[in-house]
């Protein structure tokens, strides 16, 4: 009967209708409205943009660029308010800076487009904005950018001045051939010096004063003037409709459930859902899904036509598929490939590890779908005697390197072990035997277990930059002390003002790896920046050293050095060992060596048992016979013994050296 009753009563609970639906309130800083909606579902009866009433002439692609905290990501949220694309609203903060890592560090690491809508003088005008990040490390985000643009907005701190990632950006935009409209932000800050920043544009880039427009992007004084510019300076993008289709993909996402999101620029042609188009990297051929802009959240659209700036999605389930810089044509109607990116070079390798060896594939994963975010990593399989399997990554600098070990722990949920930073070197090798197993006389050395050997090698080669320093002239003195102390070689020393100097050093990149930016701007209050550029190669008296426990190799903690520094971090390394290595029941000698010379060294004591304690005055040679017996026993320990480093002690000592 009570089971009859519990039935009953479970058909009811299933046929009772619905509840009533219960009001949504949508939160204070989320705008009201189509926006507010599209962000809080992705439903798909959104409704579709035609996109044909913007003819090529009335589109205008164009990107901000700039020196790090310069109000990029601030200008490009009013001119989102301006062109109606987000409501006004307090919160509107780094509206395009979408990832957690950004908002934490106040930075821009990934470059995020948005479309917007804008009538000058009755003329309805489609506005492709990308904005782009300031720091140097982020440099290959910026040139990807500026290959889907016609013009750029360099905006420059009228407080701060030009600095030195403003003048890297600007030649990436002149070598680009690009349109160029210079703005002065911060205008409304009491210590700001706009004409002093409009001259030295004048005297760096050649540009007019008149030329420069003056705002502050914070409170919307004249930004509206910025986008009348944009449409007067920059011109259309050079293509037709009528050509066939021809997209340039510039960056791309990976869904959990749609799969591969594309970033495309259409350079010819047109795109609708359920086109055939085919990939010219991989030659697999895709169905359309659905095509639309950022605003800057994704709108669908009909259609996307030459000229326009969009995202596509087109089933594309692996991320290894979505190449950037590939180009997508329809089937059957083969083009001429865009000539795509030129391939980022890293500057800096580090090796990666799970810290459990049972997360290896999931961390592969995350790896794969990371990078495709992110191209410009390197991945290679690396695996350690110490640490298990694991990879050796290339990053363009390290705040890159920092950056992308937070984005795998924050949206991967990913603990890893991250080794201390290294760089490329190179060998020019003589051994015959050598040139046969490489198949080539210079080698690339990314690991030093695979540095050669001194006698089979006629000159070792390491990496050097062309770093610039834009620095106010009263830290000249300790600046060029510094760059001596790290081997650089002064190239120029250019005057900007009467107050700021911009001073060129040819860098080894080993010296400026590590902690060079930290110095700097200690040395200088903050007030210096620094920016740097590949250099090529040169010729130096590089030494492999190992460290040894007991005279036996460690190979994972084994580093190329400059013979000039060998001394110095080798003590260095060998007192950080003996404060991570736990003592044995035998005496440990941790050495630092250069071939067969030792050049540290450093003794961790045994555990000794007191074997005198017994002894109560006697005679003299009872304590003796009892220490010699003890030494002896010790002697035969340390002879069998295997010192275990544990996988703590490697970390600490691998880890990039915080406290150094």
């Amino acid at each position: 009967m009570a089971l009859a009753g519990r039935t009953a009563m479970r058909w009811a609970r299933l046929r009772s209708p619905w509840p009533a639906a219960v009001p949504l309130r949508l939160p204070a800083c989320l705008p009201a409205g189509p926006v507010a909606c599209e962000r809080l579902y992705s439903s798909s009866g959104k409704e579709k943009l035609d996109m044909s009433m913007y003819p090529v002439e009335s589109i205008r692609n164009f990107s901000i660029i700039a020196h790090v905290d310069h109000g990029k990501s601030t200008l490009a949220d009013r001119l989102l308010e301006i062109t109606g694309t987000i409501a006004k609203t307090d919160c509107n903060k780094q509206v395009l800076d979408k990832l957690q890592v950004e908002r934490e560090r106040g930075i821009t690491v990934k470059a995020q487009s948005a479309s917007l809508f804008y009538s000058h003088e009755g003329v309805n005008y489609l506005l492709n904005l990308i904005d782009t990040p300031g720091h140097v490390d982020f440099s290959y985000e910026v040139s990807r950018s500026l290959s889907a643009c016609q013009g750029v907005i360099l905006v420059v701190d009228a407080n701060e001045g030009i600095q030195a990632q403003t003048v890297a950006n600007f030649y990436l935009a002149f070598e680009a051939q690009l349109a160029i409209i210079p703005v002065i932000n911060k205008i409304d800050l009491k210590n700001a010096d706009p004409e002093r920043a409009e001259k030295q544009i004048e005297k760096l880039f050649d540009i007019p004063i008149d030329e420069c427009v003056r705002i502050s992007a914070k409170q919307g004084t004249n930004v509206e003037k910025v986008l009348q510019k944009v449409i007067e300076k920059i011109p259309p993008p050079h293509c037709n409709t009528a050509d066939p289709l021809k997209a340039l993909v510039f960056d791309s996402t990976f869904d959990h459930y749609r799969g591969v999101i594309a970033n495309i620029a259409l350079f010819g042609g047109e795109i609708q859902k359920g086109h055939k188009i085919v990939s010219a990297h991989t030659k697999k051929r895709y169905e359309v899904n659905e095509v639309g802009i950022l605003t800057p959240n994704e709108q669908p659209t009909h259609k996307l036509y030459a000229g326009q700036v969009g995202y596509l999605i087109a089933g594309m389930k692996e991320v290894t598929e979505a190449q950037i810089g590939d180009t997508l044509f329809l089937y059957k109607q083969p083009v001429e490939p865009l000539p795509g990116f030129k391939s980022a070079k890293p500057m800096v390798f580090a090796g990666m590890y799970p810290v459990d060896q049972t997360e290896y594939n999931n961390l592969k994963s995350a790896l794969e779908r990371l990078t495709l975010n992110d191209s410009s990593v390197t991945v290679h399989r690396d695996s350690s005697l110490a640490l298990g399997a694991g990879w050796r990554l290339g990053f363009l600098g390290l705040l890159h390197m920092e950056v992308f070990n937070q984005r795998l722990e924050q949206e991967y949920n990913m603990s890893v072990i991250l080794t201390a930073p290294t760089v490329p070197y190179k060998a020019i090798l003589s051994s015959a035997k050598l040139i046969k197993e490489y198949g080539k006389a210079e080698i690339t050395i990314i690991n030093p277990a695979q540095f050669p050997d001194k006698l089979s090698v006629s000159e070792y080669l390491e990496p050097t930059v062309l770093g610039t320093i834009v620095t106010p002239h009263e830290y000249i003195g300790k600046i060029i002390a510094l760059c001596q102390d790290r081997r650089a070689v002064q190239k120029d020393m250019l005057y900007i003002d009467e107050h700021r100097v911009m001073l060129k050093y040819l860098f080894p990149l080993n010296e400026i790896v590590v902690d060079f930016y930290d110095a700097l701007k200690s040395l200088s209050s903050g007030y210096a920046s620094f920016d740097y550029e590949d250099a090529g190669y040169q010729a130096a008296d590089l030494i492999k050293m190992d460290i040894l426990l007991n005279g036996n190799p460690v190979e994972e903690l084994a580093t190329i050095i400059h013979n000039d520094k060998a001394y110095a971090t080798g003590k260095f390394l060998c007192e950080r060992l003996k404060d991570a290595i736990p003592r044995q029941l035998f005496e440990i000698a941790i050495q630092a060596a250069i071939g067969k010379k030792i050049i540290a060294r450093e003794t961790l004591k045994a555990y000794r048992k007191n074997v005198v304690a017994k002894c109560y005055g006697g005679d003299i040679t009872r304590r003796m016979k009892l220490l010699k017996r003890q030494a002896e026993g010790k002697k035969l320990m340390r002879k069998i013994g295997n010192v275990e480093v544990p996988r703590d002690a490697f970390i600490r000592v691998l880890k990039r050296q915080t406290d150094k």
